[in-house]
């Protein structure tokens, strides 16, 4: 029997942090030694199989934290029916761990005191903090107004580089979330920070945020101030502004900081790794899609017969509509495009770069469900699931990243009968909201109800969201959370 020495190197995770196993055999034929050299051959492979059979932590891992805001079951089964039809999967429907996060919203005045509907500024602080804050807030506390360190600030700590990507403005709630720190969401620029009004006469005020009280400053100018190193999203009107205590804009200081600022999809490719500022439109970026002719949903309309009785008459529907392009998303770059980008930047082109983090918000979920306006929303779940097909195959290249996907609270849209189930009882059923009938690739129709309130805008729902997640979440993401356990998740597999 030949002598053989084989050592072999195995990355496994378990409760979902990596470690590298290395293993060491030894096979001698002790009896062709002397025997007084038996002993000492004995003791040597022993000792080398010990030395050598240990599993130790591997570095910190990647973690790419894709959230879809306003994105509940509802908004991702209506999506699943237009584009790939009811027995379809999408990209997100074929991740291997599936979980649940219950949103957690308090009181502004009492911490004690549960909200149960969210708004994006404090689940998004959940998310980014790993504490329950009040409706509005960023990076900040309820009650007491005190900075609430974030994951972005704990990993440039360890030296890890960040990202942020957004189809919203860069500013907006969900993203500033991950590196800002202001007592409302409105406070994006300079201008914004005091007495400053917002829509349909509602006031913000940041004066305490104030640098010269104090503070960081707005949130655009706290973005250039921060570590981020890259941006990608909408929002330049944020960054034209004068800058507190400055004769220069916020983009004006932040070429001082040495982002690379572009504008244009086709400036943005896979070469080099400095810092840059993507901003690709004035505030949120246009969806890809838009309801036919611009269509949104509509109300059904009762005969007058049935406005006198409820019993009586008869109700028209709205016609059914198809999904179109939107002409204004001409020029845009897609999240996908925008996340492959940042992929590129925070590893520098290096496959052994040091790991990084990275937050991707499909943004227009949510706001499109606001304007009950399903076919934007269905395009931009759409997007979402195209940047999560790119951040799947960098996993694969990568093995230690961590995919995640969730959402940061639910929407109003609700998959609904398109006419309804009670259509063989001889009285008039309808929606009392609006409705959009939308064709699908299954030459069927599908109802999209919104009747939330009798406003200009839906409002959010209390639901839980989903917590999907690649194999490398095997043994860290359990069954449930509440939101602020997806902060302790992301930063038991980032940071070392």
């Amino acid at each position: 029997m030949p002598d053989l020495m084989q050592c072999s190197l195995k990355i496994t995770s378990i409760m979902g942090k990596s470690y590298i196993q290395i293993s060491f055999l030894i096979g001698l034929n002790l009896m062709k030694y002397p025997s007084g050299e038996r002993f000492k051959l004995t003791f040597l492979a022993a000792l080398f199989t010990a030395l050598c059979s240990i599993s130790v932590p591997s570095l910190a891992g990647n973690v790419i934290l894709i959230i879809g805001d306003g994105m509940d079951d509802h908004q991702i089964t209506i999506a699943r029916n237009y584009l790939v039809g009811s027995r379809g999967k999408l990209t997100l429907d074929q991740l291997p761990l599936r979980s649940t996060a219950q949103v957690l919203t308090v009181d502004d005045v009492s911490s004690d005191r549960p909200i149960y509907v969210a708004d994006s500024a404090n689940s998004a602080t959940s998310i980014a903090s790993g504490v329950a804050t009040s409706i509005g807030r960023v990076g900040t506390s309820a009650s007491d107004d005190k900075d609430l360190a974030n994951i972005v600030e704990l990993a440039q700590q360890q030296g890890i580089k960040s990202g942020i990507v957004s189809t919203a403005s860069i500013t907006d709630a969900t993203p500033s979330a991950f590196y800002a720190h202001v007592n409302t969401r409105d406070c994006e620029n300079p201008k914004m920070m005091v007495q400053a009004e917002t829509y349909y006469k509602t006031i913000a005020d940041c004066s305490p945020d104030l640098k010269s009280n104090g503070g960081l400053g707005s949130i655009s100018e706290q973005l250039v101030d921060s570590d981020i190193h890259v941006a990608l999203g909408g929002g330049m009107q944020h960054f034209v502004q004068v800058a507190e205590g400055s004769d220069q804009t916020v983009l004006q200081l932040a070429e001082k900081a040495e982002y690379q600022v572009v504008t244009r999809a086709t400036e943005l490719n896979n070469n080099g790794s400095g810092r840059l500022l993507g901003l690709f439109s004035p505030g949120t970026m246009p969806v890809k899609w838009r309801g036919e002719d611009g269509r949104v949903a509509e109300k059904p309309i009762p005969s007058l017969l049935n406005r006198l009785h409820w019993t009586l008459g008869s109700v028209t529907y709205p016609e059914p509509m198809d999904c179109e392009d939107n002409p204004e998303y001409a020029g845009m770059p897609s999240l996908a495009l925008m996340t492959e980008t940042a992929l590129s930047r925070l590893t520098g082109g290096d496959s052994g770069a040091d790991s990084f983090f990275l937050m991707i918000e499909s943004a227009s979920i949510d706001k499109q469900s606001h304007l009950r306006k399903a076919c934007g929303s269905i395009g931009e779940l759409q997007q979402l699931d195209e940047a999560l097909d790119l951040a799947l195959e960098f996993a694969k290249l990568h093995p230690d990243t961590l995919v995640l996907v969730t959402a940061d609270h639910g929407q109003a849209a609700q998959l609904v009968p398109e006419r309804t189930l009670f259509i063989d009882i001889p009285v008039p059923v309808y929606s009392p909201g609006y409705l959009a009938r939308i064709n699908t690739v299954e030459g069927e129709i599908m109802g999209v109800n919104y009747a939330t309130n009798n406003f200009l805008s839906e409002e959010h729902t209390g639901v839980n969201v989903p917590l999907l997640s690649n194999a490398v979440g095997q043994g860290l993401v359990p069954a449930m959370v509440t939101q602020p356990e997806i902060f302790d998740i992301i930063k038991s597999h980032l940071l070392k």
